[in-house]
C-alpha cells in the first residue's frame, strides 16, 4: 500500500472484490485508517455521506483516534522504507526474482 509508505493514512471503503479484504486488514488488523461503513452495517450497500464525514474528522481532528493511526501508519511506513532500501527485504526478494527468470543460480 503506497499510501502507508508515504506516511498517509487510509480511509477504507472496500466497493468490490479484494477490496472489503484490504479494508478489514487496514482497520482491524494493522490500524492504519477507519474502514467506512455502509448503511445498515451490510458489507454491500449505500454509504450515507455523514458516515464518510465523520470518519474523515476522526482522521483529521489530531483526537486520539488520529494519533493512534499517525503513530501506525509511522511505524509500517518505516517497515516498508526498511524493505524497500537497498538490502532489504523487497530488494532481496526482487533480485531473487529476477536471477530465477534470467536463470541464474544464487548458490
Amino acid at each position: 500500500m503506497v499510501s502507508i509508505s508515504a506516511g498517509v493514512p487510509i480511509l477504507a471503503m472496500p466497493f468490490m472484490a479484494e477490496q472489503y479484504l484490504n479494508a478489514r486488514f487496514v482497520a482491524e488488523e494493522i490500524g492504519v485508517g477507519p474502514r467506512i461503513l455502509s448503511r445498515g452495517g451490510s458489507v454491500r450497500g449505500y454509504v450515507a455521506a455523514e458516515e464518510v464525514e465523520m470518519k474523515a474528522r476522526e482522521l483529521m481532528g489530531g483526537g486520539k483516534v488520529a494519533e493512534e493511526v499517525s503513530k501506525r501508519v509511522a511505524e509500517w511506513g518505516g517497515a516498508a522504507h526498511d524493505a524497500m532500501k537497498e538490502g532489504g527485504s523487497s530488494w532481496l526478494t526482487l533480485d531473487l526474482l529476477i536471477e530465477d527468470v534470467m536463470g541464474k543460480s544464487t548458490d
